[in-house]
C-alpha cells in the first residue's frame, strides 16, 4: 500500500508540476515573422546573423588555393605575368597592336590584373556550390556565402598581383598622379560583378551540371569581348555603345586610366556601374528564390 501511494503521488505531483510549468516556458518566448522580409525571400536579418561565416569560407578557400603547392602565392603573379609577355611579343611586337602610347607590357599587364581576378572568381564561385555539396546536404545557413567566399578570396590574390604594377611603372618612367587612390573604387566594381556573376552560375550549375563546361568557354569569350589586349579607343564609334554594354570596359579602363594617370571615360565608366549593379541584384534575387532546394539536387 506504501509503494501503490507513493506511485500514484509521484503521478500527481509530475502532473501539477508539467500543468504548471508549460505556461512559463511559453510565456518569456518571442516568435517575430516579417512578413515583408519573407515574401521579397531575401531574409537580410539571416545574412547578418551568419556574417562571420563569410569570413571563415573565405579563409578555408584561401588555405586550400595554396595547399601542398611548390610555389604558393608565387602562381598569383606568375598567371598575369607569363600572359602579359605572350601578349606582348604576338599582339604587342608581332600584330603592332596600339596601346594609347603606353608601352604595351605595362598596357598589358595593367588590363591582365583585374581580368585575372574578374575570371578566376566566376570560375571558382560558379562552381563553389556543387563543390561544397557535402556541406550544403548536412547544415543549414546562407548559400549565399559560398560563391561570395569564393570571390572575396581572391581579391588576397588580386592585391598580390597588383604590387608588381609599382616597379614596372618605376621602370618605365610613368608617374603616379592622384588618380591611384582611386584603385579601390575598381576593385570594389571588378568585386561586385564577379560576386553577381558567380552567383548566377552557381545556381545554375546545381541545376545544370553542363555549366561548368561552359563557363570556360564564356571566360575566354569574355577576353575579347574586353579592352584587354586593344584599348578601347580603336573600336569604331559605331560598335562603342556594344564596348560600354560590357560591364568590364568601364572597370578594365578605369583600372588601367588609374594606373597610368590618364583621363576617366565617365560615360563608359558610368554604363559599367549601371550594368554590375543590375546584374548584382538580379543575381541576388534570383538567387535566394532558389536556394530552398540546393540541398534536394546538388
Amino acid at each position: 500500500m506504501n509503494t501503490t501511494e507513493s506511485q500514484t503521488n509521484l503521478t500527481a505531483t509530475g502532473s501539477q508540476l508539467q500543468t504548471t510549468s508549460t505556461p512559463d516556458v511559453f510565456e518569456d518566448a518571442k516568435f517575430v515573422i516579417d512578413a515583408r522580409d519573407a515574401a521579397l525571400g531575401l531574409h537580410l536579418r539571416e545574412l547578418w546573423n551568419y556574417r562571420e561565416l563569410l569570413y571563415f569560407l573565405t579563409w578555408r578557400d584561401i588555405k586550400l588555393r595554396y595547399k601542398q603547392t611548390a610555389l604558393g602565392a608565387a602562381w598569383v603573379i606568375i598567371q598575369p605575368l607569363f600572359t602579359m609577355l605572350l601578349f606582348t611579343l604576338f599582339f604587342g611586337k608581332l600584330a603592332r597592336m596600339p596601346s594609347d602610347n603606353v608601352p604595351y607590357p605595362l598596357f598589358a599587364y595593367a588590363g591582365l590584373v583585374p581580368w585575372t581576378f574578374f575570371s578566376n572568381a566566376i570560375t571558382n564561385s560558379g562552381q563553389s556550390l556543387v563543390g561544397n555539396s557535402t556541406l550544403i546536404s548536412k547544415v543549414y545557413f546562407p548559400r549565399i556565402y559560398i560563391p561570395a567566399g569564393a570571390v572575396a578570396a581572391g581579391l588576397l590574390d588580386f592585391a598580390i598581383a597588383s604590387v608588381l604594377l609599382l616597379p614596372m611603372l618605376i621602370y618605365y618612367d610613368v608617374t603616379i598622379t592622384w588618380r591611384i587612390f582611386l584603385l579601390p573604387v575598381f576593385a570594389l566594381m571588378a568585386t561586385m560583378l564577379a560576386l553577381g556573376a558567380g552567383m548566377w552560375l552557381a545556381a545554375l550549375n546545381v541545376r545544370y551540371r553542363d555549366v561548368r563546361y561552359a563557363i570556360p568557354f564564356l571566360v575566354q569569350l569574355w577576353l575579347f569581348a574586353s579592352p584587354v589586349i586593344y584599348p578601347a579607343s580603336i573600336v569604331p564609334p559605331k560598335w562603342k555603345w556594344l564596348l560600354a554594354v560590357n560591364p568590364l570596359t568601364g572597370v578594365i579602363e578605369g583600372f588601367r586610366a588609374s594606373i597610368l594617370g590618364k583621363e576617366f571615360d565617365v560615360s563608359t565608366i558610368s554604363s559599367s556601374v549601371i550594368v554590375t549593379s543590375l546584374i548584382l541584384v538580379f543575381s541576388f534575387f534570383a538567387f535566394r528564390r532558389v536556394e530552398d532546394s540546393f540541398a534536394d539536387v546538388v
